[in-house]
């Protein structure tokens, strides 16, 4: 619970204040830093000692971190797109659809009142929201994935993009089009506030490191997550798919280690390359006026529970990071809040003084960093109509409409998810009071998947099948076919 009293909302009222022209100049930049499949225990500041993440660290020392934050989840196995496109329409998975065709977005919304506005990176959802979304754009990638040392990139060049020409390592590219934004808006007249989104495509696979960064961790040095088994013990969907296909079955303690190694060094040279970023802005006089947002699409399991992808709805797939420091906001507080991703639209709003978007589902968590809320009560996420999960702060379940089959996890007692309390009896009322808040939630935002179907499909599945069928996709370079195919 944050224990910061001050109120963010009457100052920014206060101080805003005035002319136009000083309104302008009162308003924070915005620096949003977005990165891609990152776990929210991939972090040291989340109490993680086997992975170098100090300019990130230092981020959640001077400002909140959040450790409740969740993606809603995806109506389909690439959940960075849906994701994305909630984060930037402040909706809901079943009010928004992932190519952002027509919707009023978070940079329209900031440029609209006054800021200039600039995006790098990856984005999920088509050239044309793109084009719609920022006035300025360099290294830009359309797309869900690619050869991080391969990546297609444009430039937005009056209104459109270019067509892609393929470039050098895709973290360092984005950086530097971020710096090169920032080092021109420095030596500009600064009368516009900035708005720039950096999105990169790491540490999403192929997990291959950039040179420098290659052997950065000890394979052996790194502990497998707590929750790790050599497969699932049930299947609830296609265990074919890609994102599960990366590493043998069933999973060894060796590869998920390997995996590791790589995963972590490519947050760290995330982690380099936002410390010269927070540098430059120190350098320039910016740094005081600028909130600076942390944050990521989506978890992975890289060997939690038998699973590689994202595609389930446990903890370490659906949580996800959320960092914001900068003027108006507490230093070193954590709050355990549930929050969604799409919550950072009106949030942001409310941090820079403008009006809150209209037509969103997204909630303002302002007033929990003020101590003025306690935010919402539980949570609800979803995969296809394979999966379907419910939270609060201290029970979770998960339903598999079509197995038949539930999940029951004390998170006080049981984080990891390890022990299903389903099917003992002294719990049936907890299942209850969970199902009918799991239709509560669906009825609020218009799912309207049966939670039992019709044809209830076995749980049990050929592991060794799985791994006969296995090949790898056009993206994985030698690296990683020397290392895991």
């Amino acid at each position: 619970m944050i224990r910061f009293t001050f109120n963010i909302i009457s100052v920014l009222i206060i101080s805003l204040a005035g002319c136009q022209s000083q309104n302008e100049k009162l308003k924070p930049n915005i620096l949003f830093l977005f990165a891609d499949d990152q776990r929210a225990d991939a972090l040291g500041c989340a109490g993680n000692p086997y992975i170098s993440t100090p300019n990130i660290d230092a981020l959640a020392s001077s400002g909140v971190r959040f450790t409740n934050n969740y993606v809603m989840g995806g109506h389909h196995g690439a959940i960075c797109a849906p994701s994305r496109a909630m984060l930037m329409s402040g909706k809901s998975l079943y009010h928004v659809y992932d190519k952002l065709d027509g919707v009023y977005t978070m940079p329209q919304h900031f440029a609209k009142h006054g800021y200039r506005t600039f995006g790098t990176g990856k984005w999920h959802n088509k050239a044309p929201s793109f084009e719609a979304s920022f006035q300025e754009g360099n290294n830009v990638f359309i797309g869900g994935m690619s050869d991080h040392f391969n990546v297609p990139c444009s430039e937005l060049i009056d209104g459109k993009l270019t067509d892609p020409v393929k470039k050098a390592f895709s973290t360092d590219l984005f950086a530097d089009a971020a710096q090169g934004f920032l080092e021109d808006y420095a030596a500009s007249d600064r009368s516009q506030p900035f708005f720039c989104y950096l999105s990169f495509t790491a540490p999403h696979d192929p997990r291959s490191p950039a040179k420098d960064y290659i052997g950065m961790y000890d394979e052996e040095g790194i502990p497998v997550p707590g929750n790790f088994k050599p497969f699932h013990p049930f299947e609830f969907m296609n265990f074919g798919i890609r994102d599960e296909t990366l590493a043998p079955w069933p999973r060894t303690m060796k590869d998920i280690k390997a995996s590791l190694a790589d995963y972590y060094a490519l947050v760290s040279h995330i982690d380099n390359r936002i410390g010269e970023m927070i540098s430059f802005l120190k350098k320039e006089e910016l740094y005081e006026n600028t909130i600076i947002v942390y944050a990521e699409d989506n978890g992975l399991a890289i060997g939690s529970h038998g699973l590689l992808g994202k595609q389930n709805l446990y903890e370490h797939s659906t949580k996800v990071p959320l960092i914001l420091t900068g003027p108006g906001l507490p230093e070193g507080e954590t709050s355990d809040a549930l929050v969604y991703l799409y919550d950072i639209f009106p949030s942001l709003s409310t941090l820079s003084g403008l009006p809150k978007p209209g037509g969103i589902d997204g909630e303002d968590f302002t007033p929990i960093i003020t101590d003025e809320g306690k935010g919402r009560l539980s949570l609800f996420t979803t995969y296809t109509n394979e999966v379907r999960a419910v939270r609060t702060k201290e029970w979770k379940m998960i339903r598999y409409p079509e197995r038949d089959y539930t999940q029951l996890f004390d998170l006080k007692e049981d984080p990891l998810e390890l022990r299903n309390l389903s099917e003992d009896e002294k719990y049936s009322h907890k299942i209850a009071e969970m199902t009918q808040l799991m239709m509560d939630w669906q009825r609020k935002v218009d799912d309207t998947a049966p939670l039992t179907a019709e044809k209830v499909l076995p749980l049990e599945y050929d592991v060794e099948e799985l791994e006969k069928k296995r090949k790898p996709d056009q993206h994985q370079p030698e690296y990683i076919l020397k290392r895991f195919f």
